[in-house]
């Protein structure tokens, strides 16, 4: 469980939550200020201001998962293509963890981000990602919940793909793919009534 390529995808996946509380601060700060208010001035949609949050944090969550790599090399990580292709498998888990923290910003203020992000997305990444422990030793309804998000999902792809299971991968990551598109869609429209609302 606790061998290097076993770990690293899960600590990978874990610390992408961090790029959620980010996301989340983000916006809603952004909302808290005037900055937004001008913003919505110009002829953008509320999906062009969501990917316009979107698309600069890409290149952070990749940078901080390669970090979590480049680590793990150190540790006795293999240094092979499948480390390449993790990164790319664990794009859609950057995609969906953005996605909550902007969906989050969209609701709530400031303090209310840190709270429901810092504790309670972190928590439950934490604990229901099968991370630190074997999600099989709890099992019954616990693992079921479990698979029922897409956190356990987003790390058995990355591990299916650093050990070469390749043929594991995409039935882990469509469930990641879907909770992604589902929560940014979400976030999409929850932003759209915020932008109505405050420029009303």
């Amino acid at each position: 469980m606790f061998v290097i390529d076993k770990l690293i995808p899960g600590i990978a996946v874990f610390g992408l939550s961090f790029i959620s509380l980010f996301s989340g601060m983000l916006i809603a700060i952004d909302r808290g200020t005037s900055f937004l208010m001008r913003l919505f001035t110009t002829p953008l949609s509320a999906s062009d201001y969501i990917m316009g949050y979107t698309l600069p944090l890409l290149p952070m969550a990749i940078l901080q998962i390669a970090i979590s790599f480049i680590a793990a090399f150190f540790l006795g990580l293999p240094v092979n293509a499948n480390v390449l292709l993790s990164l790319i498998v664990l794009m859609p888990t950057a995609v969906l963890f953005i996605g909550i923290g902007l969906l989050a910003g969209s609701i709530f203020n400031e303090k209310q981000v840190s709270s429901i992000i810092g504790a309670l997305l972190t928590n439950l990444s934490a604990w229901l990602s099968g991370t630190w422990f074997d999600l099989n030793l709890i099992g019954g309804w616990f693992k079921e919940i479990a698979y029922a998000l897409p956190f356990a999902h987003a790390v058995d792809a990355g591990r299916a793909t650093i050990s070469g299971d390749y043929l594991s991968i995409l039935p882990h990551l469509w469930w990641v793919i879907g909770y992604a598109v589902v929560i940014m869609v979400i976030a999409i429209f929850i932003f759209k009534k915020k932008m109505n609302g405050e420029t009303a």
